[in-house]
């Protein structure tokens, strides 16, 4: 193996590197996102400096070793400790509900992921619009190999995903190739044209960086929320207008089969600053309602 920059970090309690670093994961496929038979996370990331492939492994001991490759290297491994939720504040959460607390208690190593990327996980957020979760990494995947470059160092097949200037030059039969309509396509291609702007969320308070995303036309709530949740590791960004969350959470903590946002927020009012880690304890909590009626059937855009 090549060698590269390298880092040790000690993070100063539990930490789960699957549980933290997972959500960045879009697929088994991913070609950003690889973890091998080691234990060990690979990344390949667009960074301001350029690209770079990240490999973090637990080394013994509580030591976290991290060694990066290619013109991002630096960049990544300075932000390390936040990327594996040195910025995280856990002890902010107090659980109260049953399973809620026994799924805080199983899982202390969990911590909140923040890339301080914004165009990375913004996305592939909004291929995941209004699709199954196979189209939407099925397209990740076929736009990445296609147009993405191969990542830096010894990564494999690791693949590093397009520049912002890219994205908005990809035509439009290529996005019908992966399976992406005009409605998401134009949406990535807008927020392509302004990602330096959208990249100044992750200095923005809460709110603020929230309006910021939604004033480009396409990228509604949902959308915000899953960005935010992985570039800027906010705790309270809960995802509505979600197919099935609002039905877990009102299923895990009342019984209710059916319900909806309103229903949802109202439950998770109790952890108002902390929704959306409260939510990832109550999926971790594993109570899902049984399923009823047909599965969402994948769209074929080629019939349009």
């Amino acid at each position: 193996m090549r060698s590269g920059r390298t880092r040790q970090w000690v993070p100063d309690g539990p930490l789960d590197l699957g549980l933290t670093l997972g959500p960045l994961r879009r697929g088994p496929g991913d070609p950003a996102f690889q973890v091998a038979l080691d234990g060990a996370v690979w990344r390949a990331s667009r960074t301001p400096a350029g690209p770079g492939t990240l490999r973090v492994a637990a080394a013994g001991g509580g030591v976290i070793a991290a060694e990066a490759w290619g013109p991002g290297a630096d960049w990544l491994l300075d932000r390390l400790p936040a990327l594996l939720g040195a910025d995280d504040n856990p002890s902010a959460f107090t659980a109260r509900h049953r399973l809620v607390h026994e799924a805080h208690r199983r899982h202390p190593g969990l911590r909140l992921t923040r890339t301080g990327l914004v165009l990375e996980s913004l996305i592939p957020s909004i291929l995941e619009q209004k699709v199954t979760s196979d189209e939407a990494y099925r397209a990740w995947r076929l736009l990445l190999q296609r147009h993405g470059e191969p990542a830096p160092g010894p990564a494999g097949t690791l693949r590093v995903m397009p520049g912002p200037r890219s994205w908005a030059l990809i035509p439009s039969w290529e996005w019908h190739r992966a399976g992406v309509d005009n409605k998401r396509a134009g949406t990535i291609i807008r927020a392509a044209r302004v990602a330096a702007r959208l990249e100044e969320a992750t200095a923005m308070a809460a709110g603020e960086a929230f309006r910021r995303l939604q004033a480009v036309q396409g990228i509604g709530p949902w959308t915000a929320a899953e960005t935010l949740q992985r570039a800027t590791g906010d705790p309270d960004a809960i995802t509505v207008g979600d197919l099935h969350l609002p039905n877990i959470v009102g299923y895990a903590l009342t019984g209710e089969r059916r319900s909806d946002d309103a229903v949802m927020l109202s439950l998770l009012a109790p952890y108002a600053g902390q929704r959306h880690r409260a939510a990832r304890y109550i999926l971790l909590g594993g109570r899902i309602p049984p399923r009823r009626g047909p599965r969402f059937t994948p769209g074929n855009i080629a019939a349009l």
